[in-house]
This record gives structure tokens, sequence and C-alpha cells, in this order.
């Protein structure tokens, strides 16, 4: 079918991709913009893919200060060239990944960053759980493997929803935002500091507030 430029138009401000590809995608999904939209992605994995074995010592380090000074971010994020780090779109990319941080508190980067000993601390927990729920034993392994997904999406930043678009992951995010930029981007460590973290105080929930700023 025939697409127009204003269809291309508006799917390139959508996902920031180049014109030939936009038309290209539009072309493939008859017109549909959603489907489209979910092409590029597609398409823009499989390129990031190709992309992470680059290295990537440039980058940018980046902090984030939540309203009234009570939780404070520091976080390293790379890629390849000065030339990206000094962009907006890379700058507001890293703030974003510190706002992350600030409202869902992971603890590491990626799985393989969580000690084995930990990992099996959760997985005996889990286990006991399970079998004093009265789970037939021969599944119970599968179901503390299902629960560990869940553990490891609450305390690896790779693995959390992004708060700005829940079907993304933050590792979504950042293959998408390779393929946009055609640079590898990897997220290299981060600190976040709580207000009175480890002293008794009241509970606050802060992952709403900074949520709250996010959709303001």
């Amino acid at each position: 079918m025939a697409i127009s430029a204003a269809q291309v138009k508006e799917l390139r401000e959508k996902t920031g991709a180049g014109m030939m590809d936009c038309k290209k995608v539009l072309q493939e999904a008859d017109g549909d913009m959603d489907k489209a939209v979910e092409l590029l992605r597609e398409k823009g994995m499989a390129k990031a893919e190709k992309k992470s074995d680059r290295i990537a010592a440039e980058g940018l380090v980046d902090s984030y200060i939540h309203a009234g000074g009570r939780i404070g971010v520091l976080v390293e994020v790379n890629c390849e060239t000065d030339f990206v780090a000094k962009t907006d779109d890379f700058k507001s990319f890293v703030r974003d990944i510190a706002m992350q941080i600030a409202a869902m508190n992971p603890q590491y980067v990626r799985r393989e960053d969580v000690p084995e000993e930990e990992v099996e601390k959760e997985r005996e927990v889990l286990r006991t759980q399970a079998l004093q729920e009265g789970k037939p034993e021969h599944i119970v392994d599968k179901m503390v493997e299902g629960r560990l997904g869940k553990y490891f999406e609450k305390i690896v930043l790779m693995e959390q929803p992004y708060i700005k678009d829940g079907d993304l992951t933050i590792e979504k995010l950042v293959k998408e935002k390779i393929a946009k930029i055609g640079e590898n981007i990897s997220i290299r460590r981060f600190v976040r500091y709580e207000l009175g973290e480890g002293l008794e105080k009241r509970e606050d929930d802060f992952a709403s507030e900074v949520m709250s700023q996010v959709k303001q």
C-alpha cells in the first residue's frame, strides 16, 4: 500500500528511526502504526546485539537528587565516543537511569553481579516456602526458579520494568537506545544513598514520590 509522508513523519517522531527505515517498516506493516513500531523495535534489538560486544569506554557520570535531598544517586553509563556522550539524547537517557535507580532501589546492575551465595540462600528460602505451602516435591524446583525470576526483577537493574514504560525492561530500553544511536551502551555501576538508611525512621514510599515527579 502507498505510505504517506505524514505517516513516515509520525513514526519517525515516535521512534527516532531514520526516514527510510520508517517507510520500509510501514510498508511491511501495511500502514499499521503500532505494528510498525514493534517491527522497528525488533530490528533495533537485532542491531543492538551485534554492537553489544564493542568497547564502550566513554560516557557520563551523572547524579540525581530527589526533591528535598532524601535520595541521591550517582551512575556511570558508558558509550563508545565522546561525541555521543555529549548529546542531549544520551544525557537524558543517563538521567532516566539515575531516576530509575532512585525509584526502584536495585542492588546490582546485572544478574551475574549477584553473589552466588546470595542466590543460593534465596533459593533455599523459596524452596522451604513452597514445601510449607504443600506443593508437590516434583514441581517445587520449577516453582522456585520461577519465583527467583521475580526476585531478580526486584534487585537487578537490567531486569526491572522501566518506570516510564512498564512494557520495557531496562535491558530492552538500553538495546533500543543502542539501536537508535548506533553505538554500544553499558550501564557500568551506580551507588544510591537514602537519608537515614540503616537508622530507625518512619517509612516513606520514596518510589512513589520519584515516579510522581517523572509523570509531571
